[in-house]
């Protein structure tokens, strides 16, 4: 049995006991990633000297009766808009080309302290702009289970290596949907945290009110080790949660459903057959099934794409040339500065900032982004008032199974209605988690996602253990 089958803990238990040298697993994962990516696309950057160093001192600390963490000799790919010390980070995007961080993001430091070998960089949607993670300046990222097809996006990479095998656990970043989606489309977990529970200090901004890293792999086991190590304050973000407040826990398992919603149009008949045996198999193991009617998904949908595009506009405006990364040069400091965008940024990212640039400008500002924030606080308000009757909702990750490579391209509007299921929780700071919930006729991996009141990450994991039959 491959040792990269194994779920992380208990992989890194055998690592702490002696049973398995770390350098054993990281020679594994590197030839894993060296047979299965060239027909992926999904690692950019493989760290191999810098995780073997890594494996070695964890297997030192082993012999010399040292605990090295709970995530000991643990290979992990990081989402490369992750920051990552003199390693090189792109964020998929040709305006980054060559640039390589002087730092380690927050999450990354956690992870080296736990034990675990950050072994390179996943592929991505050009600064995580995207559902399918085609928009990539380094190539497209294609499905395991069907390389006709898009992994999801713009976590896309992340998710086809854990699916692939070739790490048992990977970082991505979720703004509307970008750890959930890629994890329902290639039938891994994925996470999205509560707004502030993990450190963004060292992730490549796309909308910071929205942005949280996020833990993704084959098995809940994974998932949840992984979050446990990366949450937590960190006083170089000022978005970080000073302290984390938890509801008692209640004697049953109230899930809130939205039947509506898989009537809806875009819904695909697989997709809300899998969800409806989900909710059955919720009810069989004692969970109380509660109708409840939910904000406009269409609507959250246009508020998500208002924000999110007006936050690009002013983070964006930072990659001009001057300070580091791409330089086109010019007669002029202009000339210069509109060469270098042009030449940087990709066709998706020059639609989300021109959208974001209008939505901000004088004359619209009113009626188009002081409206989709006030839209956004009456969503909050709306799920807040929710969890006062359930403890979890349970709706489709994605209204589609893995969609079929170039289908949507064409096509932004189609592209961004992928999001429709899952942009409620980034809108609204919740933690959200996409749980596999079996297959389509084809074979294609649906996702089931549950989404909870902020700061319970437990209420998620103990419903997906339901669904499991663990619980």
């Amino acid at each position: 049995m491959s040792l990269l089958a194994l779920p992380a803990p208990t992989l890194a238990d055998r690592v702490r006991k002696g049973e398995v040298r770390a350098a054993q697993v990281v020679e594994e994962s590197l030839a894993r990633i060296a047979s299965e990516n060239p027909r992926l696309g999904a690692v950019l950057h493989v760290a191999d000297e810098a995780a073997r160093q890594r494996a070695r001192a964890v297997d030192e600390a082993v012999a010399r009766g040292e605990d090295p963490g709970p995530l000991a000799g643990i290979p992990v790919l990081l989402k490369d808009n992750i920051s990552t010390a003199g390693i090189r980070t792109t964020a998929g995007s040709r305006v980054l080309d060559g640039y390589a961080p002087i730092y380690d993001a927050t999450v990354v430091t956690k992870l080296r302290n736990a034990g675990a070998i950050p072994i390179g960089k996943t592929n991505l949607d050009e600064f995580a702009m995207g559902s399918s993670t085609e928009n990539s300046a380094f190539g497209v990222t294609k499905n395991p289970w069907d390389t006709t097809r898009v992994p999801g996006g713009s976590s896309g990479g992340s998710a086809a290596a854990v699916a692939a095998a070739m790490t048992p656990v990977a970082l991505g970043s979720d703004t509307g949907g970008s750890v959930r989606q890629p994890a329902s489309f290639c039938g891994v977990y994925g996470l999205l945290p509560t707004y502030g529970r993990v450190s963004r200090y060292g992730l490549i901004a796309f909308a910071s009110s929205l942005d949280q890293i996020g833990p993704m792999a084959r098995d809940l086991s994974g998932v949840r080790a992984v979050f446990d190590v990366i949450a937590g304050h960190d006083p170089r973000d000022a978005t970080s949660a000073l302290t984390v407040p938890s509801r008692a826990p209640t004697g049953t398992l109230r899930v809130g459903i939205a039947p509506g919603l898989l009537s809806r149009p875009g819904v695909e008949t697989a997709v809300a057959a899998r969800l409806e045996e989900a909710a059955q198999k919720l009810e069989r193991s004692g969970a109380t099934l509660v109708p409840v009617t939910l904000p406009d998904p269409d609507k959250a949908v246009a508020t998500y794409y208002l924000i999110a595009t007006a936050e690009a506009s002013s983070n964006l405006a930072r990659y001009d040339g001057v300070r580091y990364g791409l330089r086109v040069p010019g007669d002029t400091v202009e000339t210069m500065m509109r060469r270098t965008r042009n030449a940087g940024f990709g066709r998706e990212v020059k639609r989300r900032i021109l959208l974001g640039t209008f939505v901000l400008s004088s004359g619209y500002y009113d009626a188009y982004y002081v409206r989709a924030q006030k839209s956004r606080a009456l969503l909050r308000r709306a799920f807040l008032q929710l969890f006062e009757s359930v403890d979890v909702v349970l709706l489709p990750t994605s209204p589609t199974t893995a969609f079929p490579l170039g289908d949507r391209t064409d096509d932004p509007l189609a592209m961004y209605l992928a999001d429709v299921f899952t942009v409620y929780a980034n809108l609204a700071g919740l933690p959200a988690l996409s749980v596999p919930a079996g297959r389509d006729a084809g074979g294609l991996p649906v996702g089931a996602q549950f989404i909870a009141a902020p700061f319970e990450e437990e209420r998620l994991f103990a419903a997906a253990e339901r669904l499991e039959g663990k619980a």
